[in-house]
């Protein structure tokens, strides 16, 4: 990969970070250019033409534009030198795929919705005691099932880091910050993959100031 990645998106995103750590992990250069979601610059016409649900990330490169986390990981992976994320034994690469549906269908929209209630309320709706525990049982259903995915292995997906460990750091990283993060946490063999996701290289690089 000769041209020199973009990058669009917010660096508090939990999905714009996911790009970013497996950009971390290959040792890939890149510009970041700033899209606040906060100040509703998604909404754009200059971001709309780069996705037209206005969501973020967006990655170009050579002319290219994708989007879609999951596309852009995969794109990443193939495309760059390194070690892969995208395990190599079918069932792990499986349920790598298990775990990424897992956390987009059920686990984000929890977690962040948990945080979203404790850190910025304002951003969701306002504060709701029923939506809290509502959140906070789905994510706990997730962090169980992730688990249990996991079983004796130090990785999600096998016995090496995979895209399924790096899409679910980002949003453990905002439960973390919560009044609810131990209860939240509270599972079977989380607490040993959340302190090894943490100490990853990737995860430090890519933290950003909450200000």
């Amino acid at each position: 990969m000769s041209e020199k990645l973009t990058v669009y998106g917010f660096e508090a995103s939990t999905f714009v970070r996911t790009v970013r750590m497996v950009l971390a992990e290959k040792g890939a250069e890149y510009d970041l250019v700033p899209v606040d979601l906060m100040a509703g610059e998604n909404t754009t016409p200059e971001h709309l033409a780069r996705h037209p649900f206005g969501k973020i990330p967006v990655v170009e490169q050579g002319g290219k534009r994708l989007y879609e986390t999951s596309a852009i990981t995969r794109y990443l992976n193939d495309a760059l030198p390194g070690k892969s994320l995208v395990p190599d034994n079918i069932m792990n690469r499986a349920r790598m795929d298990m775990a990424i549906a897992i956390h987009d269908s059920y686990g984000y929209g929890a977690m962040i919705g948990l945080a979203g209630q404790h850190l910025f309320p304002d951003f969701v709706g306002g504060a709701n005691e029923e939506v809290r525990l509502d959140c906070l049982e789905k994510t706990r259903k997730v962090l169980t099932e992730q688990m249990k995915m996991r079983g004796d292995s130090p990785w999600i997906a096998g016995a090496e880091l995979s895209l399924a460990d790096l899409f679910l750091a980002p949003a453990c990283f905002y439960v973390s910050l919560t009044e609810d993060a131990g209860q939240a946490f509270d599972v079977p063999g989380f607490a040993d993959w959340w302190a090894r996701a943490q100490d990853l290289d990737a995860f430090k690089a890519t933290q950003f100031d909450m200000g």
